[in-house]
């Protein structure tokens, strides 16, 4: 009787165990945890920047580790929590989370390319480029012509941004790439400006809707996510992307754009700059003067990304239009946004050691 009792156990495995909590954590996974990937590497970069491989290298490591994770993760829930994926889908809260896998794939490709691992770079490039023209598709009109929520526009929030951030990650890894290759140079090129472009423009479509729903909707504090942050992001990966495209070398279609893409990047720095102040005064309100907790979850590392890509965007900025105090700006930013990923990671594993690890029967996992 006992050993069938054990056996029981076993096969059931209650909710409240931590096998039981782990699948309750992959059905709620937030499609946007590849801002995981997204920061660390980005990070690891401005780290190698800063001449300090003690910590770019194992930020690599652990960016490569959570990518290969995060993919598991995903595929688990695609395979066993289908209608919980396709629910996140329809969600235009939600949905342009799945962005982030592009972004992260394309940030760690192209500090593999940094590292001096090429193939791998390729294979990520193509593997990003592809899941960005599918996904330009099928979640814009998922999310917002076929949306769960009604009006669409009032689920417009700082997530939209991360279409574009995918837009010029493949940019930035594109053009990253095009020196090392003798032949083939004038294609990659093309893709290079045409995603920047396609990035560029989207910036102002998705920054005219998101700036629509704050005023015509009403926006309570609950409601200001740390995802607003992507906007700051989006200028500052545009500006980053622009200045590894004039440091290519001459191809057709970069000489026909260099100008422009560098007096834009300048244009996309400064109003990224501007947008600081104004998203630290949105987390005091939030925070401060309404009293909201702030605890962890997966959109902290929504502030992450942009403030590493800040960094490392006002150094390639700095270096490429010869601008000693935006590369001055681009270090100290590096070693902020640093101290910000070590605060924000410890306060996830803490987070996942507590509700995963720790977990007492009979209470709820993480939902976000």
């Amino acid at each position: 009787m006992a050993q069938d009792r054990l056996a029981l156990l076993i096969v059931v495995e209650p909710r409240g165990t931590p096998a039981g909590s782990v699948r309750d954590a992959v059905s709620t996974l937030n499609p946007g945890y590849f801002a995981l990937v997204m920061g660390t590497g980005i990070i690891s970069v401005a780290m190698r920047n800063n001449h300090v491989p003690a910590i770019s290298i194992p930020m690599f490591a652990v960016a490569a580790a959570s990518w290969i994770v995060l993919v598991v993760l995903h595929c688990w829930r695609a395979a066993h929590y289908w209608q919980q994926l396709r629910a996140d889908f329809t969600d235009p809260r939600r949905a342009f989370g799945f962005f982030t896998f592009v972004a992260a794939t394309e940030v760690l490709g192209t500090r593999s390319e940094l590292e001096g691992y090429r193939v791998v770079a390729m294979i990520l490039l193509v593997l990003g480029l592809v899941s960005w023209f599918v996904l330009g598709y099928i979640v814009p009109w998922t999310a917002v012509l076929n949306p769960s929520i009604r009006p669409a526009l009032t689920g417009a929030n700082g997530s939209w941004f991360i279409w574009v951030v995918a837009s010029q990650s493949v940019a930035v890894l594109t053009a990253t790439l095009e020196p090392t290759f003798d032949s083939g140079r004038h294609e990659l090129a093309l893709i290079a400006v045409f995603s920047w472009a396609v990035g560029a423009f989207l910036y102002a479509g998705v920054g005219v809707l998101v700036i629509a729903r704050l005023l015509l909707y009403p926006l309570r504090a609950e409601d200001f996510t740390p995802v607003y942050w992507v906007a700051m992001g989006a200028t500052a990966i545009t500006v980053l992307a622009g200045a590894r495209i004039v440091q290519m070398a001459d191809a057709p279609m970069v000489a026909a754009t260099r100008g422009l893409i560098a007096g834009s990047s300048v244009m996309f720095w400064a109003f990224g700059t501007w947008l600081v102040p104004v998203l630290c005064a949105a987390a005091w309100w939030r925070h401060i003067t309404h009293r909201i907790p702030l605890v962890y979850e997966a959109t902290l590392w929504s502030i992450i990304f942009p403030l590493g890509m800040y960094a490392v965007a006002s150094y390639y900025l700095g270096h490429a239009d010869r601008l000693p105090i935006v590369r001055v700006i681009g270090d100290v930013m590096s070693w902020i946004s640093l101290i910000a990923w070590a605060a924000v990671f410890v306060a996830m594993i803490r987070h996942l050691t507590t509700h995963l690890v720790l977990r007492r029967p009979g209470t709820s996992g993480p939902q976000k």
